[in-house]
């Protein structure tokens, strides 16, 4: 029998069959709606938008001034907090829709719920909070618990307006300051006013027709039915599932964490799968406490500046972190450097990653079929694209789950479940007949930012930040955006864009922030604002260079390439980032801020 081109058989790979059984997956999955085949939690399932852990408590509104007001309250909110009471700031005060602190990690407590960045980059503030990371990739309830442990150790809980969702911020010339409305009645005045408020907090469902038709019990990852389900955050079996049919819809990295749990609780489970996900290994392992111990003062930065510069290609003496992320750059490195003529060209390290690609997924597709016992399952839980095109999903678990007498793969040959019925889920004519269906469809990315947010900012004249973004993101590092003074807006884009670590981009957003609003009270300025010549030229800059976040149009489709549909405008600038990389981002920005100058930025004292 002739060697099949697709697996490793000890030759060369047929790259030639891979790309085009990659164009082939690729086809079968795109969809003419790109994100409108999502749809809003609304009617029956607009309790997926509620608060399942808190009941907000009941307070008279709040009518009062503030220095700083941060909107968010997860990570970006915590360091902001944190880096403004480090430089001296104490009127600080975080509004955030949540219960509690934590952002994605108050909604996400789903079983197995864990980082896939290792915690000793990923967990921002151990060294300045004490904390030791239990695990190299730590669970959520113990992310959770360090988030609160953030705002304790920051006071940042005192002065907060928790279970509290804004609903309009709008800039008072006369007053130079914002007022901020909620929807428990509150108008605040702040002087200044930042923005985190994220992509992964408001959940969104499959278009799938019959949703709402479906007579059983539903309900979406990020707001868990533990009362429903049995078990807990922590890990309990869930012994509710014990005589129940279960299906799960979306195969992404919620899925891979949770499907595990479930398949050891369900009567019987069906994962129906559109598209698998590149499954590598994990490798989870104790942290040593008295190693961590040994760890020398400043250890934190110099791990987040190993594993940005490896990742993204750079070379360092050693791999700190040692990880999936930092294994594929390692073998892109190592072939470039392989390179008799040690030619470092762009078409010579695009080859390297092609071919580092390449080793790297059929690795991934062999370890299938190594766990794995029933040949048509591995088959169909192989991933035919690059590693980056999608999410990267490390776990030893997942797979094997698949080896469960209950826990059955309905592959849908990508093109989705076709219809849900009052009794189940339907795929190419055939009936699922299911007690409970569990959506783990994700978070809301590529959508408006007024609708993700759930507000709108309006800025000087009347003009809104819908209004001046309407043919996308303008700004100036991502973080001042002229026309609205006095406000500062974090998260990675027309940054760093690191997506493989999103604490770094916001530590050092963070940082800057607090800098410049310590220099602007210093002199007493009235207003902070970036010169719409500072803002176009950073614009230009990111444009001529080119440098995008998931834009390789040959990707299979999902969030990472706008569902695979042909990026607008908007959608090119909303992804960009520094054209020299992450590293030297974060080079440049501390210059930036640390030179004394705030070169764009206008301080006025009038």
């Amino acid at each position: 029998m002739p060697a099949n081109p697709l697996t490793d058989d000890g030759e060369k790979v047929d790259k030639k069959a891979v790309l085009a059984k990659y164009q082939a997956e690729r086809e079968k999955r795109l969809r003419p709606e790109g994100n409108d085949q999502y749809i809003e939690p609304t009617g029956k399932f607009a309790r997926f938008l509620q608060d399942p852990y808190v009941e907000p408590p009941d307070r008279k509104p709040k009518f009062d001034e503030v220095t700083v007001a941060f909107i968010g309250g997860g990570f970006a909110g915590l360091l902001a907090g944190a880096k403004l009471k480090e430089a001296g700031i104490q009127d600080v005060r975080i509004i955030e829709k949540g219960g509690d602190f934590g952002g994605t990690w108050y909604w996400n407590r789903y079983p197995g719920a864990q980082c896939d960045t290792a915690a000793m980059i990923y967990l921002p503030l151990l060294e300045e909070t004490g904390h030791v990371p239990t695990e190299k990739y730590t669970h959520a309830p113990e992310i959770l618990q360090h988030s609160r442990r953030i705002a304790e150790h920051y006071d940042l809980y005192d002065n907060a307006l928790l279970s509290t969702e804004v609903t309009n911020l709008t800039w008072i010339d006369d007053r130079g300051q914002w007022l901020i409305e909620t929807n428990r009645g509150d108008q605040v005045h702040a002087k200044f006013v930042a923005m985190g408020t994220g992509p992964l907090h408001r959940p969104k469902l499959p278009g799938i027709q019959g949703i709402d038709t479906f007579a059983g019990h539903c309900f979406h990852t990020s707001r868990w039915d533990y009362a429903y389900t049995g078990g807990d955050p922590a890990g309990a079996p869930m012994t509710g599932l014990n005589d129940k049919r279960v299906g799960i819809i979306g195969t992404g990295a919620t899925a891979v964490q949770c499907v595990p749990h479930l398949a050891k609780s369900c009567a019987e489970l069906f994962v129906f799968q559109r598209t698998p996900s590149s499954i590598d290994i994990r490798n989870n392992h104790p942290i040593d406490r008295e190693w961590f111990e040994t760890l020398e003062p400043g250890w934190q930065q110099k791990w987040l500046a190993n594993f940005t510069l490896l990742q993204t290609g750079g070379f360092a003496d050693e791999d700190l972190v040692m990880d999936g992320w930092t294994d594929i750059a390692q073998r892109i490195r190592d072939k470039a450097m392989a390179d008799p003529d040690q030619d470092f060209s762009p078409e010579r390290l695009q080859k390297a990653y092609y071919d580092s690609d390449d080793e790297k997924m059929m690795e991934i597709r062999n370890r299938v079929d190594a766990v794995v016992g029933n040949a048509d399952t591995a088959e169909a839980l192989k991933p035919w694209y690059r590693q980056l095109c999608k999410r990267p999903c490390f776990h030893d678990q997942y797979l094997d789950a698949y080896n469960s007498s209950n826990t059955h793969l309905i592959d849908t040959d990508g093109k989705g479940v076709q219809e849900i019925v009052e009794n189940g889920v339907v795929v190419d004519g055939e009936l699922f007949e299911l007690d409970c269906l569990i959506f783990a469809s994700g978070f809301e990315v590529g959508t408006d930012l007024r609708r993700r947010a759930g507000f709108e900012t309006t800025g000087r004249d009347g003009v809104t930040l819908s209004e001046h973004w309407e043919d996308g993101m303008r700004s100036l590092h991502g973080i001042h955006v002229h026309g609205f003074p006095n406000a500062f807006i974090v998260g990675p884009t027309q940054g760093a864009n690191l997506i493989s670590n999103i604490p770094h981009n916001l530590t050092e957003a963070a940082i800057t922030i607090a800098k410049v609003i310590s220099y602007g009270l210093e002199i007493d300025a009235k207003t902070i604002e970036v010169s719409s010549e500072a803002e176009t030229a950073w614009l230009e800059k990111l444009e001529a260079g080119g440098r995008t976040f998931g834009g390789d149009p040959t990707c299979t489709p999902g969030y990472y390439n706008n569902e695979g549909k042909e990026r607008t405008l908007a959608g090119l600038r909303n992804s960009l980032g520094y054209p020299d990389g992450p590293p030297a981002y974060f080079d440049y920005i501390e210059q930036w801020r640390t030179s004394g100058e705030f070169e764009g930025i206008n301080f006025s004292t009038q």
